[in-house]
């Protein structure tokens, strides 16, 4: 399938501001499963391309000059394919251990580790067990705009059984940390097709040892199903905080208001 994709996140200020730095997460992974056909990054300023340590494609975007506005634009056009039972594959440099470490955002606690002992033999799980937590999580926290923020950590969201899809990704991954399971946060686009969840998603890679198969698989928690062509990997990470899109700090007064938009045309 080939994914046409607009993310446009626009900040207005209520003050001129002095200065703005923000790292994007904005451009797709190098992945066997994705292959970009054409992309591009628009933005005021200066943008320095870099691989960060999880292998992302990432851009320092600086703006050194009096601003009351600014327009990021990344789009372009990816093909994709359905990795075979969502196992995926990738030039990964980093040991499935480093992604059994907890953050502030994915740290268990006793509501967590209850779940994660219910539903994964330690340490190891197979793509089954993965998916009957993905399935319970999609039962026990419902999908609701506005329930959480970026900054609420898994055992939050869990408490209050209502989130958004970082949010299922985080307990997901925190359910996996307390079991030992090495899983990973991943951020990027899904073709909605009739849904109404935003076309900018996350989910995740969960360390997967089967009969015929060691390795990652990529769930989405969200819909309880594995990844398809549907989607477009764009960073992966420990959690949001590591793989979001856009992420930074500005120097100058007053309010600031955010507006993003994604469209996601399958062709």
């Amino acid at each position: 399938m080939q994914l046409s994709i607009r993310h446009e996140t626009l900040y207005h200020y209520t003050a001129s501001q002095a200065y703005t730095i923000q790292q994007l997460h904005l451009t797709p992974r190098a992945e066997p499963q994705q292959h970009v056909l054409q992309w591009q990054l628009d933005a005021p300023g200066s943008l320095h391309a870099h691989t960060d340590a999880y292998g992302n494609l990432t851009h320092m975007l600086t703006l050194d000059k009096p601003h009351d506005a600014l327009a990021i634009v990344a789009e372009g056009v990816v093909e994709t394919t359905t990795p075979p039972q969502g196992r995926v594959s990738g030039n990964d440099t980093l040991s499935p251990l480093v992604y059994t470490v907890a953050t502030r955002l994915t740290a268990p606690d006793d509501g967590i580790r209850a779940v994660a002992a219910a539903f994964l033999p330690r340490p190891r799980a197979g793509t089954r067990e993965l998916m009957a937590l993905a399935a319970h999580l999609h039962g026990a926290v419902a999908y609701r705009r506005g329930a959480t923020e970026v900054s609420t950590p898994a055992a939050a969201a869990l408490a209050q059984g209502a989130g958004v899809c970082q949010d299922h990704a985080h307990i997901f991954l925190a359910c996996c940390h307390a079991a030992g399971i090495p899983a990973r946060y991943v951020s990027g686009y899904i073709d909605p097709g009739n849904s109404d969840h935003a076309a900018s998603h996350a989910w995740v890679d969960a360390w997967a040892h089967d009969d015929d198969y060691t390795g990652w698989v990529s769930i989405d928690v969200t819909h309880a199903g594995l990844m398809t062509d549907r989607y477009c990997r764009i960073a992966i990470g420990r959690d949001y905080d590591a793989a979001a899109p856009v992420r930074g700090m500005r120097a100058g007064g007053g309010d600031e208001s955010l507006k993003v938009e994604v469209q996601i045309v399958p062709q």
